[in-house]
């Protein structure tokens, strides 16, 4: 969840806001010129990361409007295995925090979602498991507004069972490109994941586990499988309870 989907699990700081604050300290703030180019040149190389020149052999999982979803294996060629490594990088980056190691890479499968302009703008990658943990569900609190349920579910620490359940499939990373969040690229790369990670084979959501997903990616597993106790696997931010 890594169902990005892009923040550190933790819990709320509380900031009080500043009262009139000076412009001397408002100027302050502001990133130095220096800074300003650095971080338009580190922009421009996640740009290359995410530019598919063009493979000889793509393993077309779907195709919709405005792109196509194609699946890369640990045997393929060289040359796409170094481009999902580039990928990953970037998408550990932008998940903003350290992501558990996979299990076993010679079992995995990472699903791109392509645009039609040949860039990556979704990532699912996904790994062989025999178990999970269910998620202990935090009662809502009276909100006025489904904005500030978002608020809380973003916010909350989560706690999981530690008696495990039977799963099959574990997503360690999935990540959309934040202009192109919203439109389901999410949701239509795990729907391609349950018809192929198994040949012959469809997953059902209870057979699907998230790895120590972020607080959108919680956001997103809960809203996917209809439910905030969905199953969990290696957590490092996480708490266990019986």
């Amino acid at each position: 969840m890594q169902t990005s989907l892009t923040s550190q699990t933790s819990s709320s700081e509380n900031r009080a806001p500043l009262s009139n604050p000076s412009l001397a300290s408002k100027c302050s703030n502001l990133p130095s010129s220096e800074e300003h180019i650095q971080k338009l040149k580190e922009a421009g190389k996640d740009g290359d990361k995410q530019l598919i020149t063009g493979w000889k052999k793509e393993r077309i999982l779907a195709e919709y409007p405005d792109g196509k979803i194609i699946m890369v294996l640990p045997d393929d060629p060289k040359y796409a295995l170094k481009k999902v490594e580039e990928i990953r990088e970037m998408v550990d980056n932008d998940l903003g925090f350290q992501q558990t190691p996979l299990m076993c890479y010679s079992r995995t499968k990472t699903l791109l979602f392509i645009s039609n302009d040949k860039k990556v703008i979704g990532c699912l990658i996904a790994e062989h498991i025999q178990w999970g943990y269910r998620v202990i569900e935090e009662k809502v609190p009276e909100v006025s507004s489904e904005n500030e349920k978002v608020i809380f579910e973003r916010q909350k620490a989560w706690c999981c069972s530690t008696s495990p359940e039977p799963a099959i499939c574990g997503i360690s990373r999935i990540w959309v490109f934040s202009m192109m969040r919203r439109k389901k690229i999410a949701s239509r790369m795990i729907e391609c994941l349950r018809s192929n990670f198994i040949y012959g084979s469809y997953l059902s959501k209870e057979e699907i586990a998230f790895s120590d997903p972020t607080p959108d990616g919680k956001l997103f597993a809960t809203q996917y499988c209809g439910t905030g106790q969905f199953l969990v696997y290696n957590f490092l931010n996480g708490q266990h309870q019986t």
